[in-house]
Order: C-alpha cells, then sequence, then structure tokens
C-alpha cells in the first residue's frame, strides 16, 4: 500500500509539474519529490488508523511550487524541531536547504492536518 501510494504521488506530481512547464532536470524538482515522498509515507504509515486517505494538493507560482500533503489523523508533527534521523528531519534539511518552507495547518472543521512544503524554483 504506501509504496504504491509513494509512486503514485511522485507519478502525479512529475506530470503536474511537467503541464506547468517545470522540466524533471529542473534542480528543485528531485528534492521536491524526495520530500513529498516522505510526507506521503509518513501519512501512510502513521495515520492510516485514523484517515483512509491521503490527498495531495498543488499550486504554483512563477518561480514557487507548493504542495500538501493531507490526511485526517489528528497527530500534528512539529517540523520545527524533528528527531535527528527521522524522515520528518530529512523533509526539513531539503526544504530548508532549498530556501523553501514547510508548516503544519490543522483543518478548520475535523482533526486531521495538511503539511504544506513551498519550494523556489530558481534556475541552476
Amino acid at each position: 500500500m504506501r509504496g504504491a501510494a509513494v509512486r503514485t504521488a511522485r507519478e502525479t506530481t512529475e506530470r503536474v509539474l511537467a503541464e506547468w512547464g517545470i522540466g524533471p532536470h529542473h534542480p528543485s524538482v528531485g528534492p521536491a519529490l524526495l520530500i513529498l515522498s516522505e510526507l506521503v509515507a509518513n501519512s501512510v504509515r502513521h495515520a492510516a488508523v485514523a484517515s483512509a486517505d491521503v490527498t495531495v494538493f498543488y499550486a504554483a507560482g512563477p518561480d514557487t511550487f507548493v504542495f500538501g500533503v493531507h490526511d485526517s489523523h489528528p497527530y500534528r508533527p512539529a517540523l520545527t524541531a524533528p528527531a535527528p534521523g527521522s524522515g520528518l528531519a530529512a523533509v526539513a534539511e531539503l526544504t530548508h536547504g532549498l530556501g523553501g518552507t514547510a508548516v503544519v495547518r490543522g483543518d478548520a472543521e475535523g482533526p486531521g492536518k495538511s503539511i504544506w512544503v513551498t519550494v523556489p524554483l530558481r534556475d541552476a
């Protein structure tokens, strides 16, 4: 289940980026896909008991790519000080290394949350 969810999210994200003219060789694409993969894997692994679905949202601007990974589990992880060696530590490190941001936002209604990542799309 987890592998299929991660693969589907990555393939969908690659198609979305291609439709927006952001090619696979753009320097931010590889790290963004790795961040996305970790967030989807975490949702499937840790939130499945309370959230049968994981949803990925996308947005882009002239120089920014934004994606959110949503599940209905009430736990909201801290992205400011994740445990060293954890997947969220890798997410924080990669995101900040790109000059991006990552935030956890709770649902307006219900117990769920989304983790939103903003990645600058600077050319190499």
